[in-house]
């Protein structure tokens, strides 16, 4: 089975990284985090494009670098493909020409015949013979895309491939990007600070954070309910409220959080107390929820399941594409996400009485990496 793994360390110009990873065949590895954190330094160096001090490099089964060793493939033997936001493809070659230069041109498929199956898998029929400037911008992408796995990769990364695309265009080409992956399955390196994007892709994911990795593991996990402060601000959960464990109830797998006028269930997690300590204590704990699990109603529910009932005043109202970000002040600013049409229908205002309402299992335990504030909305 293809796969790439390694670890790398590198010090330049007061920037210290140190990483490792490991993907497998029809596998997205996301390197999610803040420009800077070490992202493209990555990629670049297991390309073979800048040189770390330490580290090991496995592309496809294959050493590629090994400081122990004194292995050091150059990057264009590393049978690795490589596409950024740039595209970088050729203005004077025509769109065939520009994928057929990626093809090897010894190959168990002839490169002609290598190209038409990328045409056809990118839907660029009838676009063969255009230039680079007679195409959109996501045709550009899908010429960009065909050039890259025209060389057979064994790995192929991609740094921010999206970014220069708009929301709907982006979301399009990362269903293809699913489609060619089942079709042509190779591991993948996906750089992004996009949370959709990562979400959407990736099987797995490292959290980067100034050149090191601060969380892994399945995208939903760490990037959609993180459990670690540091990680849950980089990714804007909305809402962060510093409360205090009032009760537990271990056979429902639930507890009592309390503070600044709140009263919140939210799952036991991984807040029982300590082996002989009192289970009534009231340790102090950081409760996360998202804006988009957060219900507005003109009236407290009747009937609901959902165990959180929150009465506040509208305080503001902004748009958040794709819809408007209201905050309810109900003791703590409470920011939820709604559409445009719920929004008209409601009525909603500044000063509008409205209950904030939503399930338990929406909030999740958040670990403080350092003291916070009494409570935090960022």
């Amino acid at each position: 089975m293809t796969l790439s793994r390694g670890w790398l360390r590198s010090r330049r110009d007061g920037f210290s990284l140190e990483v490792d990873w490991h993907v497998e065949q029809g596998e997205v590895l996301v390197l999610f985090g803040p420009s800077g954190a070490g992202k493209t330094t990555t990629l670049r160096a297991i390309a073979g494009l800048a040189r770390p001090e330490r580290g090991r490099v496995e592309i496809g089964g294959r050493v590629v670098y090994d400081s122990e060793e004194g292995v050091w493939v150059p990057a264009h033997q590393r049978r690795v493909g490589y596409l950024t936001q740039r595209y970088h493809l050729f203005p004077h070659l025509t769109v065939a020409r520009n994928i057929a230069y990626g093809a090897p041109k010894k190959s168990g498929v002839p490169r002609g015949e290598r190209v038409r199956r990328l045409i056809e898998l990118f839907r660029l029929g009838g676009l063969e013979q255009r230039r680079v400037w007679q195409l959109s911008g996501g045709e550009q992408q899908r010429v960009a895309f065909a050039r890259a796995l025209a060389s057979e990769p064994e790995l192929l990364l991609l740094d921010e491939p999206f970014a220069s695309l708009d929301a709907e265009l982006r979301r399009t080409l990362r269903e293809e990007l699913r489609s060619m992956l089942a079709a042509s399955p190779v591991p993948v390196l996906l750089v992004t600070h996009d949370k959709e994007e990562a979400l959407a892709l990736g099987h797995s994911a490292l959290v980067f954070d100034r050149g090191r990795v601060i969380e892994r593991g399945e995208p939903f996990q760490v990037l959609g309910q993180p459990g670690r402060g540091q990680v849950a601000r980089m990714v804007g959960v909305e809402n962060l409220l510093r409360l205090e464990i009032d009760s537990r109830n271990p056979r429902d797998g639930t507890m009592i959080c309390v503070g600044m006028g709140l009263r919140l269930e939210a799952p036991l997690g991984d807040a029982m107390p300590n082996e002989g300590s009192s289970p009534d204590r009231r340790d102090p704990v950081t409760i996360g929820i998202r804006s988009s699990d957060i219900i507005l109603s003109k009236q407290e529910p009747v009937g609901s399941s959902a165990r959180n009932r929150l009465q506040g005043i509208v305080t503001n109202l902004q748009p958040s594409p794709p819809g408007f970000e209201v905050t309810v002040e109900c003791g703590v600013p409470l920011r939820a996400q709604i559409t445009g049409a719920a929004l008209s229908e409601m009525g909603i205002e500044a000063g509008q009485d409205l209950w904030a309402v939503f399930k338990a299992s929406s909030c999740f335990l958040v670990q403080e990496d350092a003291p916070a504030d009494a409570h935090d909305t960022t």
